[in-house]
Formats: C-alpha cells, sequence, structure tokens
C-alpha cells in the first residue's frame, strides 16, 4: 500500500492534517531546532509538509477530540517503504496534554497504521541520550532498545546529538497493541 495522507480516529486524538501549535520552549530544550516563534512554527509545518510532498514523511497534528483543540503532531519519517521499514518520530505535546493517554493512543493509531495498513516490519523510534522522559515514554511502548548512536546529529546551536534508536517489530506486535490497548483503558 502506498503511502498517503491520511486521518486516524481513536476516542482521545485524531490524527489529521497538521496545524501550528506548541510555542512551548520546554519541548524543543534537547531538540535540534528551537521552536520560539510563530514565524518558527511556520517553517517547521512548512518543512513538514514539503517532505511529506518529496514522500519523505506523513506529519500529522493531534486532536483532542473532546475540545477540538490541537495538542501536538508527530510523523511518520525516514520512510524505507521497500525495506519495510519507517520510523515514527517529530513527536510533541503541548504540557497540559502530557500524560493524559493522547501520545499512547496516538501511538496505537501510528502503529496500527503501520503493522497492519503499511504492512511494515520494523517502526523505529529515536530520541536523544539526554531525553529521559522521552526514553522511557518509547520503553514504556513496549519498544526493544537497539543501541546508541553517538555524534548522530548536530542541533542548530552545533551541539552534537547522541541518539539511542529503539524499534518494535512485527512480530512483537500483537503484544504490543495489546499492551498499549491496556494502557489506555485506564485513561478511559
Amino acid at each position: 500500500m502506498p503511502l498517503a495522507p491520511v486521518t486516524l480516529h481513536g476516542s482521545i486524538v485524531t490524527l489529521e492534517a497538521l496545524a501550528s501549535v506548541g510555542l512551548h520552549p520546554e519541548l524543543w530544550r534537547l531538540q535540534p531546532r528551537a521552536i520560539a516563534s510563530r514565524a518558527d512554527m511556520r517553517a517547521y509545518v512548512e518543512l513538514a509538509l514539503e517532505e511529506q510532498t518529496q514522500g519523505k514523511s506523513l506529519p500529522f497534528a493531534v486532536v483532542h477530540r473532546a475540545s477540538g483543540t490541537v495538542v501536538g503532531s508527530t510523523r511518520f519519517m525516514d520512510i524505507a517503504l521497500p525495506h519495510r521499514r519507517l520510523e515514527i518520530g517529530a513527536t510533541w505535546y503541548t504540557p497540559r496534554f502530557q500524560r493524559t493517554g493522547v501520545n499512547v493512543e496516538a501511538k496505537l493509531l501510528l502503529l496500527t497504521h503501520a503493522f497492519e495498513r503499511l504492512d511494515v516490519q520494523k517502526v523505529v523510534f529515536k530520541t536523544e541520550t539526554l531525553n529521559h522522559r522521552s526514553r522511557n515514554a518509547i520503553l514504556a511502548l513496549g519498544a526493544k532498545e537497539e543501541g546508541t548512536f553517538a555524534r548522530q546529529l548536530i542541533a542548530d546551536d552545533g551541539r552534537p546529538r547522541d541518539m539511542v534508536h529503539f524499534a518494535i517489530f512485527d512480530d512483537m506486535w500483537p503484544d504490543v497493541r495489546r499492551h498499549l490497548r491496556q494502557r489506555l483503558d485506564r485513561f478511559g
């Protein structure tokens, strides 16, 4: 199945066309590029949409269904469908919606689409070694840590970024799906 824009619906969130939100400095502290203004966010969104047009990524806005509020963003990226692999990344949520079930359901929707519609064999997650909150969230999904790549990226300010790689494989997916549904039920 070719990668195409899609809207994914859950009970807590809907993932749809990317929108401009997220001007919270703490979201960008460990990211390669800080988003400090509406112009920065506009450039971030425009780049994501350009990458979508080029087939490099598929960005989503995360919309809280009950309020209709855009609360964050996530995307499929580093897409290699001939190799049945893609990455879920560039994920962030406004502080008010962190630890509310939003991330759990967003990941459940994305992983379901990746494994059951796109037929990938591997979904990759990456985060900076210093981002302990993100590392713990990825592990809590049920992902397996694959290793650390030293100085893999350089932030706009010149800071080298050591990145930890995680993965969920297709044979892990049934257990991960069950685990995520159980976690989601707690937010019920």
